[in-house]
């Protein structure tokens, strides 16, 4: 280490030498390229010119000597790369076509940076293990996230909350059946505007299909039919509107409060038929009442208002 100290302080003056050794030579130059100036008659402008140019020769030769001997001073390295057979590469006469002693360099460095880094990966891997039951030491046992039961309730449950709601909306004309075994369907009758067919799994909203008052909801065998589509456009469209209602509204955890809030937003299109559009103020676009209600304030939007 000191040896490579005093070579860097050696090259360092042998740099200062060589940059006063080129003004000296160049001081030389420009002094033969002007020629004899000054003095009255020849013979003192020659002595003036030959004075001046000895005295910078002489401060040519001396910063010469000087950069000599700081050059035979500079020690040489052992610490060479343990290249081995490779370093023969370096004496290839074709360099430029085959520069395999350069690659052969850096692909050893490189391959150096990566076992001195894996070994510290290595040493901080040691300290923390990863294995669960030496980071679980000390702790008490982890609390699992308790599985949504909103699928698999008593029918008890289902029946009081369906009659909590059927109380919380007079206006709505609620009947439950079990057509399906355990899984509820919801038959909503809202005054003389829509009907809708809610399916229910536990309290899970599965499927919900929206008619007109007076159109056909039963099969030919008298069973509710939750398939077919309305015939009418204008209650498709509340149909897909509602499905989109209803995962807006889902809530795994609270299902009795999510389908509460679906039938809050259900309820609204009581005035399906006479509440105009809140962007635009009319009624009828494109042939269609507003069929959209906003999840949050349950205002009426056309189709195309509502974006």
């Amino acid at each position: 280490m000191a040896d490579v100290e005093g070579n860097l302080k050696t090259i360092s003056k042998a740099i200062q030498t060589t940059q006063r050794l080129r003004g000296s030579v160049g001081r030389v130059f420009s002094q033969l390229r002007d020629g004899m100036e000054g003095g009255e008659t020849a013979g003192e402008r020659s002595k003036a010119f030959l004075d001046q140019l000895r005295e910078n020769l002489l401060a040519v030769n001396k910063e010469y000597d000087e950069l000599e001997k700081l050059s035979t001073a500079v020690t040489k390295q052992s610490d060479q790369l343990p290249t081995g057979s490779s370093g023969l590469l370096s004496l290839d006469p074709v360099q430029d076509k085959t520069p395999l002693y350069g690659q052969l360099l850096q692909s050893y460095k490189w391959s150096n940076k990566v076992h001195e880094h894996a070994g510290y990966t290595a040493q901080l891997l040691n300290q923390n293990s990863l294995k669960r039951s030496s980071m679980m030491t000390g702790l008490s046992t982890k609390r699992r996230k308790p599985q949504s039961t909103s699928h698999a309730l008593p029918g008890q449950y289902v029946d009081a909350v369906v009659a909590n709601l059927q109380r919380h909306f007079p206006n709505m004309n609620i009947t439950m059946t079990r057509p399906f075994g355990q899984s509820a369907v919801l038959q909503i009758g809202l005054g003389r505007t829509l009907q809708a067919i809610v399916v229910l799994r536990g309290l899970l909203i599965d499927r919900v299909v929206v008619k007109g008052f007076q159109e056909n909801i039963t099969q030919e065998d008298g069973k509710l039919d939750i398939w077919s589509k309305s015939q009418f456009k204008v209650f498709e469209k509340i149909s897909d509107h509602a499905t989109a209602a209803t995962l807006h509204y889902q809530h795994p955890i609270h299902p009795d409060l999510a389908l509460q809030t679906f039938l809050t937003w259900l309820n609204s299109y009581t005035t399906l038929f006479t509440a105009t559009c809140h962007r635009c103020g009319r009624h009828l676009q494109d042939g269609l009442p507003p069929t959209w209600r906003d999840f949050r304030t349950t205002d009426p939007y056309h189709e195309n208002c509502r974006q």
